[in-house]
Parts: C-alpha cells; structure tokens; sequence
C-alpha cells in the first residue's frame, strides 16, 4: 500500500485500456470490494475463515518475494516455508483461543518459527554447497518478514475484543494511505525518499500522521473502549512503519528489478503490493495494543 501515486515507467509511456499506467481500473474495484467483503464477512461471523484467509494471502506473498529473489540469484526453500506459514499464522491463533491445552501462543510461535527455518535449511542440504549460504539467506530474511510479522494478526484476533484489534489496526493503516495519498496529491512538493519512491512526499507523509492519529483517536474511545491517547499512539505508529513497510517492499522490488510483485489481483499488482504496509505494522499495532488494550 502507498501514500502516493507510482510514476509511469517507460514502458507505460502509452497508456492502456481501463486505467492509468496500464492499472486495469473496473478490475481493481471488483478485486478491492470481494478482497473487502471477505475481510468484513470473516471478522464479523467466522475469525477462523479470517485466519485462513490470512495465512492463505501470506502464503501467496511468500511465493511472490522468493519468485523475486530467484530473478537475483537467490533461491529460497519455498516449500517448508509455506508449510511453515500455516502453521504459524493458525497454530498461534489455536494456542491463543485455547489456553487450557496447556501450550502458550508465543511458545508455539517460538517453536513453529525455530521449526521452520530449520527445515530450510534441512531442505537447502540436498542441493550441495554451491550458493548455500545465498540460498539460506533468502529462506530466512522470507520466514522473518511475512510469516513472522504477520503472526502478530493472530496474536491480535486470539486476544479479548480481537476484532475491534485487527479493525482498529487495518483502518489505522488504511487512513495513513488515504490521507498520505489525498494530500500528497493536492500538496506534495518535498521528496521523502527519492531514490526508493520518488513519488513519496514529506507533505503526504505529514497528512499521514493527521489522518492515522485523528482515526486511531476516534477508534479508541469508539472500538476499544480506551483513552483518545491510545489511539493517538496506535495512529503515529500505524503511519510510520506502515509507511517503512511501503518503502521496504519498494527497495525489494527496485533491487530485484521489477515494478510490481506479481499480476495475482487484476487491478493491483501482487499480494505484497497490498500487505506491504500492513505486514511491517501489524507487529507494532499487536505491541501497543498489548500494552495499552485490557486483554491482549
């Protein structure tokens, strides 16, 4: 997700039918509101479909970032990471839904993570030694930012009032881009940081903080039945390393050499091109929430 809008490249020169820079805009909208529907219907009526449909989209995102790795050389075991995203995403959300089983969330995220990497590394042996080290780098740095980051979600939607948490976290992010891009557009004159998103401005980021802090402000009082300044707290953080999840994502895919991620969602790009701001703040919004919300 970004604050602003992508500059054509130069193969986009020419724009082609049904949107701007190629962007297929009937596409997008129906992608968007079945992705937006999906997400209200599990969270209001079925949070294990919720839990499937996040492990299923990290799943998705995992194969997209060793695809893009692989264009550098890099090839990462993507088979027990899958496997091993699944078993993150809804061990942790078991554990957490059911303490009397005698196994804490976080002990099972432990052990499924040390599991996982392990198995990687199990899985690289059979291939020798050339590129190993290559190899195993972009088994682990995939295990830490998708599976990893995002089993804070289900850390999230295990705890008391989970989905006023996982609302309250996705809005707090979605204002940030919505704000960020409104007034980026109308405003921006400053470059952020043009060598990764030259696009990105220090005015849209600035309406970033004013949106995501006056949506986390209301939310708060509103959802989570705290004070106005936790919200405050939550928002500041949401645009901030929601914001460093956009420009993290940005520099995988200019060092890689792509534009986007994949062509997965008509419309959209890749399933990263959508998580990326929400997977770097969904640990940060699980913290302040755990610290801050009774019951996490």
């Amino acid at each position: 997700m970004s604050q602003e809008p992508i500059a054509p490249t130069a193969t986009a020169a020419t724009p082609k039918p049904g949107g701007r820079a190629g962007r297929n805009l009937p596409a997008a909208i129906i992608v968007g509101v079945l992705l937006f529907g999906a997400v209200v219907a599990t969270l209001g009526w079925w949070h294990w479909g919720f839990v499937l449909l996040v492990a299923t989209a990290l799943s998705l995102g995992a194969v997209e970032v060793a695809r893009a790795l692989s264009r550098v050389g890099m090839d990462a075991a993507i088979v027990p990471i899958v496997l091993g995203t699944w078993t993150i995403v809804v061990g942790s959300y078991y554990a957490g839904q059911h303490p009397e089983r005698g196994v804490s969330s976080n002990t099972l995220l432990l052990a499924a993570l040390s599991l996982t990497v392990l198995a990687t590394l199990v899985w690289r042996i059979f291939k020798g030694p050339e590129n190993f080290v290559k190899d195993a780098a972009a088994s682990v740095f995939i295990v830490g930012y998708i599976p990893l980051l995002g089993s804070s979600v289900s850390l999230m939607l295990a705890g008391e009032r989970g989905p006023q948490r996982i609302i309250a976290f996705l809005v707090c992010v979605i204002a940030s881009d919505v704000f960020g891009y409104a007034v980026g557009v109308l405003f921006g004159r400053t470059p952020l940081a043009p060598r990764i998103s030259p696009k990105k401005t220090w005015e849209g980021f600035i309406g970033s903080v004013v949106g995501g802090m006056a949506v986390g402000a209301i939310l708060s009082s509103w959802l989570l039945q705290v004070s106005f300044w936790v919200g405050l707290v939550l928002g500041a953080a949401m645009v901030a390393f929601g914001t460093a999840g956009d420009l993290i994502e940005s520099l995988i895919k200019r060092d890689v050499g792509i534009k986007d991620m994949s062509s997965f969602l008509p419309g959209h790009g890749g399933i990263m091109d959508r998580l990326d701001s929400l997977l770097v703040a969904a640990p940060v919004a699980w913290f302040v929430m755990y610290l801050f919300v009774p019951g996490g």
